[in-house]
Order: C-alpha cells, then structure tokens, then sequence
C-alpha cells in the first residue's frame, strides 16, 4: 500500500525544477502578451499543462513537436466536429474526447493536454477560427519558445526519432 503514495519519479536537481518552471513562465507570459498586445486570444487552458511536458519532460515522446501542435490541431479539430454535429451533452462532450484520443492515437500525434481541447470547445463554443488561433498559433508558439529555451540550455528537444 505505501507503495502506491511513493513518487515514481526520481528526485530532480535543482537546475532542472529551476529550468521547468522558467520555461513554463516564459511560453505563458509570451503567449499572454501576445493575446495583450495583439488583442488576439493565444492562451487555452490546455497550454500550462502542455507547458509541464515541453519544460518539465523535454525528452518524452509525447512532448515532442509533431505531438504537440499535431495533437491540438487533431483535438480541436475533432470537438469542433463534434460539437457541430451533437449536442452540447455529457455524451457528445465523452465523446469528442474519445474520439480526439483515438484519432490522435492512430494518427501518432498523441498529448495527452490536447484531451481537454474538445471540453474547451463543448464549453465556449467558438467558431472554426479557433482552430488557427489560439490553438494552431498558440502551439506552435510554445513549441518555438520550447525549442529556443532548451537549445540556450543545453537541453537536447526536440530528440531523435526512435
């Protein structure tokens, strides 16, 4: 049982918490800024937890770029299609997750932050354009400063094909 209450993870060093949560608040506040200055949303809630994958676990497949912005364009994509199509039910909403998951699945796109994407879309319900902003241009601003701040530190992201 005390198994289950213990970290599975290894404890970081404090160069890595510190690299985690900088990275974090340099894409959100760029992102922020953007939508302030722009007046052009860019933020979706699905972002900070993007932004724990792409500066906290650089190097797992599911942070990697294609997952990334392919993931919350096919996810978006999927809850804007479903959303269309259903109605705005308990059952349409499991539904647009289901199927974003097993289309991002089987296009090999999969992020798992991406799953709350069509929740986004069952709750606002915005138009087709919020596929390109925020969420195409917001993904791939994240992505850009990912790829940036890891190459200043050092980090190696995106990694190898395996």
């Amino acid at each position: 049982m005390l198994r289950f209450f213990t970290p599975a993870l290894p404890a970081p060093r404090p160069r890595t918490v510190l690299l985690a949560g900088a990275g974090g608040f340099l894409a959100i506040a760029l992102l922020a800024l953007l939508t302030d200055q722009l007046a052009v949303s860019l933020l979706i809630a699905p972002f900070g937890a993007s932004c724990v994958l792409l500066f906290a676990a650089p190097a797992a497949p599911l942070s990697q770029p294609v997952n990334v912005i392919g993931g919350h364009f096919v996810a978006t994509l999927t809850g804007l299609l479903m959303h269309a199509w259903l109605p705005p039910t308990w059952w349409g909403m499991a539904l647009a997750v289901g199927g974003a998951i097993a289309l991002m699945v089987v296009l090999r796109v999969t992020h798992p932050p991406a799953g709350a994407d069509p929740l986004v879309v069952f709750a606002t319900a915005p138009g087709f354009g919020f596929l390109f902003i925020p969420v195409l241009a917001g993904s791939v601003i994240l992505v850009g400063v990912a790829l940036l701040f890891h190459r200043l530190n050092g980090t190696d992201y995106p990694t190898a094909a395996r």
